[in-house]
């Protein structure tokens, strides 16, 4: 019977074609078979947003190598695929398909909100854990779904956080940058809800199109107003070629992004020109042992040739260690009991890192800290 129902979940959503093929891989995923644990994760790993997924990936990647070593999770070793979306949503889609035909256990790692939010509602069709998405968008988080977990702050916990920092010194006028889809809309929320709390709004926004650097417009409706601070909620490109036109512009306030944007992406597009932009974080500080999992990053990473410490980088590492933990609580039981054992962590820490789950919270932390770019290429606490 309940071999029936798994595959009757996967046939509502594959159809009576595509089922037979993936009977026999699907029922030993979802029943916790004796082959390994397969993950599918669909990510930019080239275009603009490419640094994203693949630092993600392989942040991820140093730690499944660790617990294969020590012979995987009750004997099973963990297997990440990976398909390249381009930040493309349709891409993205076919790629989620492509992973519910496979049988694979999980969804892992997806890069970006619009991707996601065309991602979820597969998974949760399929009822396939969708598992640390690298987005803080709301409308991934509420209403709940059992299917999404989430190892992130959320793009409110940041903006909030910013706007904290930026009206705490006297800031009145505040512009958003900000890219014109799911990602970008979800962030400049987070701006005015914290604004709006202030008895404040934006001084202007400006917008770019995703996967686009055409940023000429934004700049010019945002510099009109001659704003104190811009938040940005964009790809590193996009960011750095704002920044870098406003600079020769003379323009001397600070600018704030949130996490996704990729630090060591939009230092590196950067360069000299870093100085004075922040960056909110919700990720341990992976450039020292600032927490155990850090030194546990910095270790994993030090085989790694030309693979600089990075906030990506981590972001995977902390989201392999999280679902690795998921699954030794679920006693290999399947993916119903692995969201169970994720829902009983409640105040646990990862390494120094505080998580919070329960049965009906799938947002496991709220951690958010600022941090500062600078000219000579560090980041600073």
């Amino acid at each position: 019977m309940q071999r029936r129902r798994v595959l009757s979940s996967l046939g509502a959503c594959l159809g009576a074609s595509t089922l037979a093929g993936v009977a026999g891989s699907a029922w030993a995923q979802a029943a916790g078979g004796s082959g390994a644990i397969v993950l599918g994760q669909s990510a930019p790993f080239t275009g603009p947003s490419a640094q994203l997924g693949l630092q993600f990936n392989l942040g991820a990647q140093l730690y499944f190598d660790q617990v294969n070593a020590s012979g995987g999770v009750n004997g099973r070793r963990i297997e990440l695929k990976r398909l390249d979306d381009g930040y493309d949503p349709e891409r993205c889609v076919a790629n989620t398909r492509q992973f519910i035909a496979d049988g694979v256990f999980a969804l892992f790692g997806y890069v970006g909100t619009p991707t996601s939010l065309a991602a979820l509602p597969l998974a949760t069709e399929a009822k396939l854990p969708f598992f640390a998405p690298f987005t803080g968008a709301q409308a991934l988080r509420e209403p709940f779904n059992r299917y999404a977990i989430h190892v992130r702050a959320s793009y409110f916990d940041e903006t909030a956080a910013i706007v904290k920092q930026v009206t705490s010194i006297g800031v009145k006028r505040v512009a958003v940058f900000y890219q014109n889809d799911a990602y970008g809309k979800a962030g400049l929320e987070g701006v005015e809800r914290a604004l709006q709390a202030l008895n404040m709004e934006p001084a202007a926004v400006g917008t770019v199109e995703r996967n686009s650097n055409e940023v000429a417009p934004a700049l010019k409706d945002i510099m009109a107003v001659k704003p104190e601070a811009i938040v940005q909620i964009g790809s590193y490109k996009a960011c750095a070629t704002f920044i870098r036109l406003a600079r020769q512009q003379g323009y001397p306030g600070n600018f704030y992004n949130v996490s996704f944007v990729g630090t060591q992406a939009l230092l590196d597009e950067l360069g000299a020109v870093a100085k004075g932009v922040a960056v909110s974080q919700v990720m341990p500080f992976p450039y020292s042992p600032a927490m155990p999992i850090s030194g546990e990053y910095l270790a994993a990473l030090k085989d790694q040739r030309g693979v600089a410490p990075n906030y990506s980088g981590i972001e995977g590492f902390v989201a392999a260690k999280v679902l690795v933990e998921g699954l030794k609580r679920a006693r290999g039981a399947g993916r119903e009991a692995f969201i169970d054992a994720i829902g009983g962590m409640k105040d646990v820490s990862i390494g120094g890192f505080p998580l919070d789950f329960g049965p009906q919270k799938h947002a496991g932390s709220r951690f958010v800290e600022l941090t500062l770019l600078t000219e000579d290429g560090r980041v600073r606490r």
